[in-house]
């Protein structure tokens, strides 16, 4: 490519970004906020992260005048604007107000850790002397506004660069939050599975935490990535799992059938359940005992030989015994000890080696 090329190339993705800035105290925020002027989507809200006492330090630093990183909203059709980055700082103000996200109103910030001005801890913002009230009311923040004119592409990938990396967010929230700029079917199909019986009782073993994490969705976005887009695997999957989500919810060709793929899902963990129960991604115990743990290349081997061959092992429920002792034997095997790694190769080796070792059966050879 030219010198040229590459400039014409740049310049044409940058005149689809309209942005302006904008001045604006922190009270102007809080009122645009109540009258549902400036919104934060139910996704984002859940990446609420700052404990009490780091909410605390940011309102102590407003109140000691001291410089605020700018924060990034997306302007909508109807002029109304939507925070994509920034959410942190916004959230610990409201908080201070009483508008705790996700909680009842009235859930004032108590100010607690404050290690500069000692005697803000205890404090309320209604207990707040009226000087440093209005000080921090008129408190002012860069805003950047990504105008409407910009290209809805552009402006999901400006909020998927801005959150990448912040608050120990996990790849499916952020993901979460990101998409829905591109479209909502491909990560509402996912909440949808995710509510599945049968899905959610086989994994019960995975941890807690990770659920909270909505890594749950990961492992279906997972499924069906692999599922039908192994060849393309690629290093980090995070990356890999993020563009397939981006292909199945802008579907330019209608190669992701949801209802199709949505049966596969059903009918595969539905198979798992029945002849696992909770033990299909579990190890054993040298003495034989099943684990209490998630085993992810079990979940990759399993899932996905079932369900690419789902259809030939519904019809041959005879055989539902001899494939499962298969799978079993090959979760116990030394061949999978060599494919336990994310590698590229690894990942594939071991779903070749479930694959095939199910089709045997079916095929009888």
């Amino acid at each position: 490519m030219s010198i040229e090329n590459l400039i014409e190339n740049v310049d044409s993705q940058i005149i689809k970004i309209r942005t302006k800035s904008l001045d604006v105290s922190f009270n102007e925020l809080y009122d645009m906020y109540q009258n549902q002027e400036l919104t934060i989507s139910p996704d984002y809200q859940r990446l609420f992260r700052w404990e009490e006492e780091k909410q605390s330090r940011f309102i102590e630093s407003l109140i000691l005048e001291m410089p605020v990183p700018p924060i990034f909203v997306i302007e909508t059709e109807e002029g109304v604007y939507e925070l994509i980055d920034g959410l942190q700082r916004i959230s610990s103000y409201l908080h201070f107000r009483g508008e705790h996200l996700g909680k009842t109103a009235d859930d004032f910030l108590v100010l607690q850790g404050c290690d500069i001005v000692e005697d803000l801890n205890g404090i309320t913002f209604d207990k707040l002397p009226k000087a440093l009230q209005i000080k921090i009311k008129r408190s002012f923040v860069r805003m950047e506004v990504i105008k409407k004119e910009s290209e809805s592409s552009l402006k999901y990938h400006m909020f998927k660069r801005l959150n990448t990396g912040g608050e120990l967010l996990s790849a499916q929230e952020i993901r979460n939050c990101t998409i829905r700029l591109l479209g909502s079917d491909g990560i509402e199909f996912l909440e949808e599975c995710s509510q599945n019986s049968d899905f959610k009782y086989v994994i019960d073993r995975l941890i807690e935490e990770k659920k909270k994490l909505r890594y749950d969705q990961e492992l279906i976005l997972r499924f069906f990535a692999m599922k039908n887009d192994l060849d393309n695997y690629k290093y980090p999957v995070t990356e890999y799992l993020t563009r397939y989500l981006e292909k199945i919810t802008l579907n330019r060709d209608n190669s992701f059938d949801y209802e199709k793929e949505r049966e596969i899902f059903e009918q595969t963990f539905k198979f798992i359940k029945d002849n696992w129960e909770k033990d299909a991604f579990s190890g054993k115990t040298r003495s034989g005992n099943i684990k209490n743990e998630f085993v992810l290349y079990y979940f990759d081997g399993i899932t996905v030989s079932i369900a690419s061959l789902i259809e030939e092992i519904l019809k041959n429920k005879d055989k539902t015994k001899e494939i499962v002792e298969c799978i079993n034997n090959i979760k116990e095997g030394n061949e999978l000890k060599s494919y336990k790694t994310g590698s590229v190769s690894g990942v594939k080796a071991r779903i070749k080696l479930f694959m095939e070792g199910v089709n045997s059966i079916i095929d009888d050879r």
